[in-house]
C-alpha cells in the first residue's frame, strides 16, 4: 500500500502568487490566441458539425469541488455510446481503458483535426477560461474524476489538497506513455513539493512534450 503523505500549509507561492501568475498567463493566452479559438472552433464544425466545439467533463477540484473541466471536442459525436462497443469488441483495448482510462490509439477521434489538436495539446485550451474561474491552475496535478480517486488511496486529500493543472509532471514525463501508477505517484510528488521553481520546470518543458508529440 502507497504511504500515506502528510499535508503541510502551503506556502505563500502556492495560495497567493500561484493563483496572480495564473490568472495573468490565462488571460494573456485567451486574448492572443482568440483567433486560433476561432480558427479551431470553425475547423471542428465544418469536419464534424453535429457533436459541438466543446466538450466538458466532470472532474473533481480542489476539496472534492466538482468541475467542468472544457476542451475542445476531439472525438466523434456519439463517442461514449463507441466506447462500449469497441471494448466488447476489443479484448486489448477493453484491458487498457481498465488500467490507464483512456486508448492511446483511440479509433473515436476525429481524423485530421482531432489528432492534431491532441498531439499539439491545442485541444485543452479552454481550460484557461476554467483557471480564471478558479477550478483549475496553469500547472497542477492531473484533473481526476470520481473513479480514479481509488488509485490515490489514503492520499486523496494530498491531491486534492491544491487545483488540478493543465499541464505538470505528468506532461513532462511521459504523457500516456507511462503507467497509471507513475501518472498517480507524480501527482502527490507535485503536490508534496510545490514552489516556483519546479512550476518553471515544468513551463518550460512543457512546450518541448508538446513539439515533439509524444505520448498523446
Amino acid at each position: 500500500m502507497r504511504n500515506k503523505l502528510k499535508i503541510s500549509s502551503h506556502s505563500f507561492y502556492a495560495v497567493v502568487a500561484k493563483r496572480i501568475l495564473d490568472l495573468l498567463f490565462s488571460v494573456s493566452v485567451i486574448l492572443f490566441l482568440s483567433p486560433l479559438f476561432l480558427i479551431i472552433g470553425i475547423t471542428l464544425y465544418c469536419m464534424s458539425p453535429r457533436g459541438g466545439i466543446f466538450y466538458g467533463h466532470q472532474r473533481i477540484g480542489k476539496h472534492h469541488k466538482l468541475f467542468t473541466c472544457w476542451k475542445f471536442r476531439t472525438m466523434i459525436p456519439n463517442a461514449k455510446e463507441k466506447l462500449q462497443e469497441i471494448l466488447e469488441k476489443n479484448p486489448d483495448m477493453a484491458k487498457e481503458f481498465q488500467e490507464t482510462h483512456k486508448l492511446k490509439r483511440d479509433p473515436r477521434i476525429i481524423k485530421g483535426i482531432g489528432h492534431f489538436l491532441r498531439r499539439t495539446s491545442l485541444d485543452e485550451l479552454p481550460q484557461f477560461f476554467n483557471v480564471l474561474l478558479g477550478q483549475m491552475s496553469v500547472i497542477g496535478p492531473r484533473p481526476v474524476t470520481e473513479a480514479e480517486l481509488v488509485y490515490y488511496q489514503d492520499n486523496v486529500e494530498v491531491l486534492l489538497s491544491i487545483h488540478p493543472g493543465i499541464t505538470g509532471l505528468w506532461q513532462i514525463s511521459g504523457r500516456n506513455d507511462i503507467s497509471y501508477e507513475k501518472r498517480v505517484s507524480l501527482d502527490l510528488l507535485y503536490v508534496k513539493t510545490l514552489k516556483l521553481s519546479l512550476d518553471l520546470k515544468i513551463f518550460i518543458k512543457t512546450f518541448a512534450v508538446i513539439l515533439r508529440g509524444k505520448g498523446y
